[in-house]
């Protein structure tokens, strides 16, 4: 799964894990729970470059299991190397939201160290804008999760994933 912050890609990917009788896998918690850190401290000691490394490590062993429901970082999709393994290993769900709904999901939330500033509307608008085209570039299936109740989104990507809809 990918998608940006806050378009529901650990609840949808845990309900539809279960659904698919598939294990979860979240990269953000595996790459805390291997470091014993969260992703903030990542952050603030390796920057965003060190975190991505770390995230491209994780994308890579995740992709290597049998089948699960993976969900990644919003950002995953900025390195190339990521989108190609994804695209090439397994069906690609984007979970699509407009910024709004972001801004409303995320405005308690912190534990995004992106939008730690004055202004985290206006950083989600500009990583719309970067990310937007690459997730739909390796999506195979694209969902809007804005109006829709996780259980809604799910019961719909199961049936694009059995090919029914």
């Amino acid at each position: 799964m990918v998608g940006p912050m806050g378009a529901g890609k650990t609840t949808i990917g845990k309900m539809l894990a279960e659904e698919l009788r598939l294990p979860f896998k979240d990269a953000d918690r595996e790459i805390e729970a291997r470091s014993g850190v969260d992703i903030p401290w990542i952050f603030d000691a390796e920057g965003e470059d060190g975190f991505r490394r770390r995230e491209a490590a994780m994308i890579q062993e995740l992709s290597e299991l049998d089948s699960a429901v993976i969900s990644t970082g919003g950002g995953a999709v900025l390195l190339p190397e990521n989108r190609t393994l994804m695209a090439a290993r397994g069906v690609v769900i984007y979970l699509h939201t407009t910024v709004e709904e972001q801004v409303r999901r995320t405005a308690k939330d912190r534990k995004r160290p992106l939008l730690a500033n004055d202004n985290p509307e206006d950083t989600l608008r500009q990583l719309m804008e970067i990310r937007h085209p690459l997730y739909e570039e390796i999506a195979d299936i694209q969902i809007t999760t804005d109006t829709r109740g996780p259980k809604t989104v799910v019961q719909s990507l199961c049936r694009q994933i059995m090919g029914e809809e």
